[in-house]
């Protein structure tokens, strides 16, 4: 098998603290433990030599993989189908709300015949830099770091462990119906461990299942695809901090946007405009325990501005602001795709849009969720006073661009829906708030973009002041009911995405051709899922019902085996 999975192969699992990636030979590749952000015991994924591992897979000639989650859960089953015999590996982290947390359980379990397997082991510490201390006790072997963040990990197990180069190594036989159960959980000094119960881990197992269950059963979503707005809606769910009420854009960092390319970023923080677009999706589904728990996340780091401050685009999970990009040379990146990056430097960006989305998420939460108090009507009233002294400067924009400040049309718009759900918060609750400022404000931001963004010669909107090429960030237009869908400027400019970006029902962000913006980085990069969404939504508005179903089911096609999806997809899909 080739060194480095494909990365669509992989299967998520987690306790809403952190995720581990499984591939579906049983090798768990990547593990950031025992937070979102906390460095790497398992990074295999960015460095197969170098990065750490955690495999059980069964020793058969020839097996095929299959993995499923099961059903409404986050759940994770691998199976292994020979002639030989069919087993199945079972991978879950039971979640703080039914009593355990920081605890990884993995079990195997023989379905037919009578199957070996071989069990490794072996995590690296604080991103592979660390030296680790080994020791092994009667059912246990305990893992130690060396370097300046000491964390300790257990693996608990009956199988008999052996130590090899710092790794637990175990082959063992199961005969059909036998099973056998690891558990990796933090050890923490002075306390006992859970996993000492002998019912542990079928009690566990019930239990994550239990709350997978009860969680999705909430959801209001009754229409033709809730199999696959449920397991999106279970993924979200995962990459929510219970601790912080804040969602991580991704729980991972530095795969590439392009093998052997350099757009390799670190995606463990959250992004305002990237929560509030979650905020959405959770209320629209009637998750607003989740909502308001982001919602006091935010208000906190609005608390934290001077007056006249600026929010940044991005925080730490726990609201801290410095996120320092370095690389780790160690790693040579998922199939040398290199530099290999943690923090992200982009939190020190200009992003104004990310403000019309905070907004609307807001008002949409007063409207579904709960009303919003007076403390936060504060704290959003010196938010829009700032947009309407800053809405005219240039940003690097939605797509964070590193090739200089742009006057993008995506930023503006944002700003006018910033101001826009302002003025419709404060009537429809009376709010105290400079009204009519905001609505001149309001006004000049909506006649700027269609004087100052709009080609005349193609009759589009385009994607900054000075250019003729379109994006597909202005697809938000009719969704954020800045213009209507069959405005005639709009369905130009819908015209003009579609010979430029669309290719069958796959979107590109923009073109890295030389024609847009510069990104001031080499190479390609892929089509991106959200914007292929946008565009159905774009197509159902205006009336193409038809082509928005055609084109989306297409979409469907695109998920893994899984039903997940990344944020870009590559030219093999």
């Amino acid at each position: 098998m080739h060194r480095y999975q494909p990365i669509e192969s992989y299967g998520l699992i987690g306790d809403l603290h952190t995720v581990a990636l499984v591939g579906p030979d049983g090798s768990m590749d990547f593990l950031c433990f025992p937070r979102f952000d906390s460095p790497s015991i398992f990074a295999a994924l960015l460095d197969h030599e170098n990065g750490g591992r955690f495999q059980i897979a069964p020793i058969l000639d020839d097996a095929q993989h299959k993995q499923l989650y099961l059903p409404d859960t986050n759940i994770l089953l691998t199976r292994f189908l020979s002639d030989e015999g069919v087993a199945e590996l079972s991978d879950f982290m039971p979640v703080e709300e039914v009593g355990y947390v920081h605890n990884l359980v993995r079990r195997a379990k023989t379905v037919r015949g009578e199957i070996k397997y071989r069990m490794v082991c072996d995590p690296r510490f604080d991103y592979g830099r660390s030296e680790k201390r080994v020791e092994q006790h009667p059912g246990e072997v305990i893992f130690e770091s060396q370097g300046p963040d000491r964390m300790a990990i257990r693996l608990r197990t009956p199988v008999p462990l052996r130590i090899e180069n710092g790794a637990a190594v175990a082959e063992f036989t199961l005969r059909a119906g036998e099973k056998m159960p690891f558990v990796l959980e933090l050890a923490t000094t002075g306390e006992p461990s859970p996993s000492t119960a002998e019912d542990f881990v079928p009690a566990s197992f019930k239990d994550t299942a239990d709350f997978w269950r009860r969680w999705i059963a909430r959801s209001r979503y009754q229409g033709r695809w809730r199999e696959m707005v449920n397991r999106s809606a279970l993924v979200l769910k995962l990459m929510t901090s219970q601790a912080y009420g804040s969602i991580v854009v991704a729980p991972t960092f530095s795969l590439p946007e392009e093998i052997g390319g350099e757009r390799n970023w670190d995606y463990r923080y959250t992004w305002i405009r990237d929560a509030s677009f979650t905020l959405y999706a959770f209320l629209r589904l009637g998750f607003t325990e989740e909502a308001r728990a982001f919602m006091n996340w935010l208000e906190a780091r609005c608390a934290e501005l001077s007056d006249g401050g600026a929010l940044q685009i991005m925080y730490g999970i726990d609201g801290r602001h410095d996120l320092e990009e370095l690389t780790l040379p160690h790693f040579e990146g998922y199939r040398k795709s290199s530099p290999v990056r943690i923090g992200n430097g982009a939190a020190g960006q200009l992003q104004l849009d990310i403000y019309g989305e905070l907004l609307d998420s807001i008002y949409l939460y007063d409207k579904f969720g709960e009303p919003i108090h007076y403390d936060l009507w504060s704290d959003v009233t010196r938010l829009v006073d700032w947009v309407c002294e800053n809405w005219r400067m240039a940003d690097e924009g939605i797509w964070e661009v590193r090739g200089g400040r742009q006057e993008f049309l995506y930023s503006r718009l944002m700003c006018w829906v910033a101001v826009d759900r302002a003025v419709r918060l404060a009537d429809k609750r009376s709010l105290p708030a400079p009204a009519e400022r905001w609505r001149r404000t309001r006004d000049e931001i909506h006649r700027e973009i269609h004087e100052r963004f709009y080609d005349k010669q193609r009759g589009t909107f385009v994607q900054h002041a000075g250019s003729t090429t379109v994006d597909a960030a202005s697809l938000l237009m009719p969704l954020v009911r800045f213009i209507s869908p069959t405005d005639r400027r709009w369905m130009n400019t819908m015209k003009a995405i579609k010979e430029d970006l669309v290719e069958d029902s796959l979107v590109f962000r923009y073109r890295t051709d030389g024609t847009s913006a510069d990104d001031g980085l080499s190479g390609d990069e892929g089509t991106f899922g959200m914007c292929s969404f946008w565009y159905v939504e774009n197509l159902s508005r205006c009336g193409q019902l038809d082509k928005a179903r055609f084109y989306f089911e297409k979409m469907l096609g695109y998920a893994n085996h899984l039903g997940l999806y990344a944020e870009e997809l590559g030219p093999r899909g």
